[in-house]
């Protein structure tokens, strides 16, 4: 059975529908077990098809769609179905056409799906580390207006992500981001041995400094989340060899 988080703020949206999908409800199996849903993954391709074939019907949607994500900034304008084959290399995708579930996948960075149902659009974005410090959120709202949105009717909400207690990162990256970024300071706190980064935090205001509404900080960690979430990082702290990725996905009905 699926069992999506959803977000007050776009549950109340009229037209919209939306899930951030956890790893159940699904088919694959061992470290993939069971709502696997990144084409990118060595999990079988006829069980990850399915997988998301069960979250499309979920959602009512005629076709979820995601992209071959490179931690950038490029964002594509989803008119049409594509195959997982074809999926195009970005890491936000907006849409304007009813019926097209559009996608971040995900196993630690943090999803962000967003919404203006007055344009009406929606999008989707995959926020690790550099594409979140490189401007993917305001490119993707950028990419909304472009279609008729506005910032100030936006609606968003940031998915499960790494949190600040299991993401412990060194020096170098504190530095990376003060010298690009002197905002995110408030966003690193102490370790015993080395900082720790609040990713979904500092996500949520980078979103709210262009004026975004962002629904509150609610979602669970994937690292410390094993039963119900994916991580990238446990499957390294374990040794395993790769992981799966749970999906979120909003549609316009």
């Amino acid at each position: 059975m699926l069992k999506p988080l959803t977000a007050p703020n776009l549950a109340a949206l009229a037209g919209i529908r939306h899930g951030f999908f956890t790893r159940h409800g699904g088919i694959s199996e061992g470290s993939y077990a069971s709502l696997n849903c990144g084409p990118g993954s060595s999990d079988h391709a006829a069980a990850v098809s399915e997988n998301r074939a069960r979250v499309c019907a979920h959602l009512g949607a005629r076709h979820v769609l995601s992209a071959h994500q490179v931690h950038g900034t490029r964002t594509v304008n989803a008119i049409t179905a594509w195959s997982p084959e074809a999926r195009p290399r970005a890491d936000g995708i907006v849409t304007a056409t009813p019926g097209l579930a559009v996608s971040a996948l995900t196993a630690d960075c943090a999803p962000v799906l967003l919404a203006d149902p007055a344009a009406p659009v929606v999008a989707a974005a995959h926020a690790g580390w550099r594409g979140a410090l490189e401007g993917i959120l305001e490119a993707t709202v950028a990419a909304m207006e472009e279609l008729g949105a506005r910032r100030d009717r936006i609606s968003a909400a940031v998915g499960p992500a790494i949190g600040a207690a299991a993401y412990e990162v060194g020096p170098e990256f504190r530095a990376t981001f003060l010298a690009h970024d002197p905002a995110s300071a408030g966003f690193f706190v102490a370790g015993a041995a080395r900082p720790h980064f609040d990713l979904p935090a500092y996500v949520a205001d980078r979103l709210r400094r262009i004026g975004v509404g962002v629904a509150p900080a609610t979602m669970p960690c994937t690292f410390t989340q094993g039963d119900d979430l994916f991580s990238y990082r446990r499957s390294q702290r374990h040794g395993e060899t790769d992981y799966g990725r749970q999906i979120s996905a909003i549609v316009l009905t």
